[in-house]
């Protein structure tokens, strides 16, 4: 027989055909939890679109053909157009068609109490398919609580923003069945730093409207349809929207200048902006620019750690499922006892991010409650900070599990490799997050109290975990060093909570393994260093496994 028509021999099966939702035990565990089974129940189509073939090709093109910028048309007219490859479009259409963008503010308004757990769980399960389209969606969801900072500007924005029909192209909002928005902060000089923006806001003869003349040094998704931008007026830093095109079907003046040669999420555009004249409407009053645009922020935030979370449980599920079906050394991988002790910390990981992630977006489902507004002030950038730095050494661990096979782009993990990094940068890099989380503490002390209640309700159900929040209480104590320890201390805050949570919910085994390892002192961070015993450790492995 020809080796061309032969067979592959000892080669895992494509990872197709499964649920990503009703397979991933720590995700039902943790929806149920805070939404109830029903919202499982709801997410289950979801879930099984995410984890089909076609999914998984229409991905894989939208990186492989990058977006296109058009500056001028064949007239030599200014256009600013980013084209797309219809795989892209595929996965819009069904993200929004999901209801993963604004959706669930409306349905919070609506009396809903579990809107934003259902589409924390939706955006982490769709973004099996691609992590860069979750990108433009991540900033539609995040733009509503900023936009009913005014009432007439919500009213027109919001219903187009939550609506489930994805309908790109650009076009005033009245004409169009959904609408997308982005962000504009960042500029050349400042980055991070957006109180040292230059781009200047000048009042028009229409009280509220502005034209802005400056820059923007990183906007994704240029095609979407309004952006809040931060420039700064005469009484100082102030948020605008401005929307691509205005009401009358003119576009509004702005200059795509050209899109970022980025190291991952590739499939997404991300573009540097010229304003020269761009029509901006005041969002909030002149000089609240930061407070405006902040919750916009904590909802971006929200999303980084859903991604990170995501990017772990997909990469996971590719060397959980590689190892239970390759075989070396006389046996399957999965049967190696070294090799069940790395999956089953890579799952101890990825289960510990997952809790903390649901828990978050159960805290928005909660906005009259003043214990979870504190909590989630803390928990945000804790969690910004430590599940997204943890993100890139977790991808290459199960990378590493495939071998060679996990490093070829047929694979989809050097995808998701390159992507990686990438949450624990935008919105505010280690250090931002890390400070945030002092400046909290110094100037809401609610939001100490919020975590120690957090952590408290397992007091008493693992030494470890009670030696471990002692400790971390401690660290607060050193007035001279919180600076310069700021990272230790959003690291050992973040643990904490996912060990919290892990006591208090997950099977024994999990908890154990988590408080065991990274609450010691003496973790280095090396995955497949458990110390549990065999029968743990494959326990741990199988809810890793997924099931086609």
């Amino acid at each position: 027989m020809s080796s061309r028509n032969r067979a592959s021999s000892n080669q895992a099966p494509p990872l197709v055909g499964h649920n990503v939702v009703t397979a991933d035990a720590a995700l039902v565990e943790a929806v149920t939890r805070h939404a109830g089974s029903d919202v499982v129940d709801d997410l289950a189509a979801l879930g099984a679109a995410a984890g089909t073939a076609e999914a998984r090709e229409h991905g894989t093109l939208a990186n492989r053909h990058e977006p296109e910028l058009t500056t001028y048309d064949r007239y030599g007219n200014r256009i600013d157009e980013v084209a797309f490859h219809p795989s892209w479009h595929w996965l819009m259409e069904r993200a929004v068609g999901f209801g993963l963008q604004a959706a669930p503010w409306e349905q919070q308004s609506a009396g809903s109490t579990t809107a934003h757990v259902r589409r924390a769980a939706g955006f982490m399960a769709w973004s099996h398919t691609d992590p860069a389209h979750g990108c433009p969606i991540s900033m539609t969801y995040a733009a509503v609580p900023a936009l009913r900072v005014d009432e007439t500007l919500a009213k027109e924005w919001v219903p187009a923003l939550a609506a489930t029909s994805y309908d790109p192209g650009l076009r005033p909002v009245a004409e169009k069945r959904g609408a997308l928005a982005g962000m504009g902060m960042t500029e050349k000089q400042g980055g991070s730093d957006v109180r040292a923006n230059v781009t200047e806001a000048r009042p028009a003869s229409v009280d509220g409207e502005y034209t802005l003349h400056g820059h923007k040094w990183f906007t994704s998704a240029p095609m979407n349809d309004v952006f809040l931008v931060l420039a700064q007026a005469p009484g100082g830093l102030t948020c605008f929207l401005v929307p691509r095109s205005l009401p009358d079907g003119t576009r509004n003046p702005l200059d795509i200048v050209r899109l970022k040669d980025k190291l991952g999420n590739r499939a997404n555009a991300s573009a540097e902006l010229e304003l020269d004249g761009t029509a901006g409407v005041r969002l909030g009053d002149e000089g609240r620019g930061v407070r405006t645009i902040i919750e916009m922020v904590a909802a971006t935030r929200l999303d980084c750690v859903l991604g990170s979370t995501a990017l772990m449980r997909h990469t996971l599920n590719e060397a959980a499922w590689h190892v239970a079906h390759r075989s070396a050394f006389g046996g399957l991988l999965g049967d190696k006892p070294l090799m069940q002790n790395v999956v089953a910390d890579l799952q101890v990981e990825a289960e510990a991010a997952t809790a903390l992630a649901v828990r978050l977006a159960a805290a928005v489902d909660a906005p009259g409650d003043p214990q979870e507004a504190a909590l989630r002030r803390i928990a945000l950038p804790l969690a910004k900070f430590w599940v997204c730095k943890r993100t890139p050494g977790f991808v290459a661990e199960a990378l590493e599990c495939l071998g060679g096979n996990g490093y070829v782009e047929e694979s989809g993990l050097p995808l998701r490799y390159r992507e990686a990094p990438l949450n624990s940068v935008w919105e505010g890099s280690g250090n931002v997050n890390a400070l945030d989380v002092l400046r909290a503490l110094a100037r809401e002390p609610e939001v100490l109290d919020a975590w120690i209640a957090e952590v408290g309700h397992a007091r008493g159900g693992d030494a470890r975990l009670d030696r471990a929040v002692d400790d971390t209480l401690a660290l607060l104590g050193d007035g001279g060093e919180l600076e310069s320890g700021a990272r230790r201390l959003a690291g050992r805050m973040a643990a904490c909570l996912q060990g919290a949570l892990l006591v208090r919910f997950s099977p024994a085994e999990v908890a154990d393994a988590f408080c065991g390892s990274r609450l010691g002192t003496t973790y280095d961070g090396t995955y497949g260093t458990l110390t549990s015993g065999a029968a743990d450790l494959r326990a741990i492995m199988e809810r890793a496994t997924p099931v086609v």
